[in-house]
C-alpha cells in the first residue's frame, strides 16, 4: 500500500467532508431566514441527494477515462462555486442553485474511492476504503459544531469557511496528489473496452450477477440506514424529549464508533474474513439493532443498540465498496463507485419523506420497524445472491 496518497486521500476527504458538515446543519434556519415553508426546506435538502443521483456515477465513469486527478479537481472547483454561492444568496433561488450545483459537481467521494482502489491490491483494499470512511465520519464529528459556532455571525459565514476549506483541496490535489492512473495503466485500460459513460449503460450494471447484487445490497442497507439517520433527530425528541444538544452528543458519539471500526477494525476483519462473510453479518446484526432501537425503553438503552449500528453500519459501507471494485474491471471501477454513490442518494431522496410519515402515522417505533425489516429480507436475498458466490471468494477465511 502506498501510504503517501492514501495520507493525501485521507485529508482530502477529511477537509470536504468538514465543509459539507458546516454547513449542512444550518441550511434548513437559513432557508427559513429567506420565508421558505417546511416543505420548500425539505425540497432544499433533498435537492442536493437528487443531483447527485446524475452527477456522481458520470463524474465516476468520466475519471476512468480522464484520471482521477483532473475529475477531483473538477470536482471540488464546483463545490468551491456553490459554497460561494451559498454564501452571497440573497434569494431562496440562489440557495437551491448552490445545493444542486453542488450535487451534480460534488461526487468527489466516489472519485476518491477509485483512487483507493488504483493504489491497494485487493487484500489491502478495504482497508485502505475504510480510511475514507474514517475521514467522512471525522469530517461530520467537527463539522457541524463548527458551523454552529460561525453561525453566530451569520449563516454565511459557515459557507465562506467551507468555501476556503475547499480551496484548500483544491491547492493539495493541485500540488501534492499524483494522478493514480500511471502511463503503464492508462495503456493497459486504453487496450480494453471503454465503457460509455451514459446513465443507461451504468444501469446495465444491476443485470450482472455479482456487482448487481452489491448494487441491490447497497441500496436496500442504504435505505434502512438513511431512514434511521434522517429520522433519528425527530425520533429523539418525540420519544425522549431530547433537546438539540443531547441529540448531537448522541450523534457524536455514533460517529466516533464508526471511525473505530471504519478506520482501524474493518481491516483487520477484511484481513480474516471475505466480503460476503462480512456482509451477511453486518446485515444480520444490524437488522436485530434497528428492532431494539424501535423499542428501547431509556437512553441508557438506545446507546448499548446504537453501539452495534455503528458497527455494522461502518463495515457494511466499506466492505460493499471493496467488494464492487473487485467485481469488475480496472477500467470501470470509477463508474461502478459512482453508480453505488448514486443508488445511496437515492435512498437520501426517500428516506426522509418515509421516516417522517411513519413517525407522524404510526409512532415512535414504526421507522426502527420498517428499517429491521427491510434488512430481514435483504439478509435472505444476501444469503441467496452473494454468500458463497464464487466472486466471493477470492479471498480465502485464514
Amino acid at each position: 500500500m502506498k501510504n503517501k496518497p492514501l495520507a493525501s486521500i485521507f485529508l482530502i476527504v477529511f477537509i470536504d467532508l468538514l465543509g459539507f458538515g458546516l454547513i449542512l446543519p444550518l441550511l434548513p434556519y437559513y432557508a427559513e431566514s429567506f420565508g421558505a415553508s417546511d416543505t420548500l426546506i425539505g425540497f432544499l435538502v433533498a435537492s442536493y441527494a437528487a443531483a447527485q443521483l446524475v452527477g456522481a456515477p458520470l463524474l465516476g465513469r468520466l475519471s476512468d477515462r480522464f484520471g482521477r486527478r483532473p475529475i477531483l479537481l473538477l470536482s471540488l472547483l464546483g463545490t468551491l462555486l456553490s459554497f460561494l454561492a451559498l454564501g452571497f444568496a440573497k434569494t431562496l433561488l440562489l440557495l437551491f442553485i448552490a445545493r444542486i450545483t453542488d450535487g451534480i459537481t460534488g461526487g468527489n467521494i466516489s472519485v476518491a474511492q477509485a483512487y483507493i482502489a488504483d493504489v491497494t491490491d485487493e487484500k489491502s483494499r478495504a482497508k485502505g476504503l475504510g480510511m475514507i470512511g474514517a475521514a467522512f465520519g471525522l469530517g461530520f464529528i467537527f463539522g457541524p459544531a463548527t458551523g454552529g459556532f460561525l453561525s453566530q455571525w451569520g449563516y454565511a459565514v459557515p459557507a465562506f469557511a467551507a468555501a476556503g476549506l475547499v480551496t484548500i483541496n483544491l491547492l493539495m490535489v493541485f500540488f501534492w496528489l499524483p494522478e493514480s492512473l500511471t502511463l503503464e495503466k492508462r495503456t493497459e485500460l486504453a487496450q480494453a473496452e471503454k465503457p460509455k459513460f451514459t446513465f443507461g449503460a451504468l444501469l446495465t450494471a444491476l443485470k450482472r450477477p455479482f456487482s448487481g447484487s452489491l448494487l441491490i445490497t447497497r441500496f436496500f442497507f442504504g435505505l434502512a440506514f438513511s431512514i434511521f439517520q434522517t429520522i433519528f433527530s425527530l425520533y429523539a425528541l418525540r420519544r425522549f424529549n431530547l433537546e438539540a444538544q443531547q441529540t448531537g452528543y448522541i450523534l457524536t458519539y455514533v460517529g466516533v464508533l464508526s471511525v473505530i471500526v471504519q478506520g482501524g477494525l474493518v481491516g483487520k476483519l477484511s484481513e480474516r474474513y471475505r466480503d460476503d462473510y462480512l456482509i451477511i453479518t453486518s446485515v444480520g446484526i444490524m437488522a436485530f439493532s434497528l428492532l431494539g432501537w424501535a423499542f428501547v425503553p431509556s437512553v441508557t438503552m438506545l446507546l448499548v443498540v446504537l453501539a452495534p449500528i455503528a458497527f455494522a453500519g461502518g463495515i457494511l459501507n466499506t466492505v460493499i465498496s471493496s467488494a464492487l471494485t473487485k467485481a469488475v474491471q480496472p477500467q470501470e471501477i470509477g463508474g461502478i463507485l459512482g453508480l453505488a454513490a448514486s443508488i445511496e442518494s437515492l435512498t437520501r431522496v426517500i428516506a426522509p419523506t418515509l421516516g417522517g410519515l411513519l413517525l407522524e402515522r404510526l409512532g415512535y417505533w414504526s421507522p426502527g420497524v420498517l428499517s429491521a425489516l427491510v434488512l430481514a429480507v435483504l439478509f435472505v436475498y444476501v444469503w441467496f445472491s452473494i454468500f458463497n458466490h464464487p466472486m466471493a471468494q477470492a479471498t480465502p477465511v485464514k
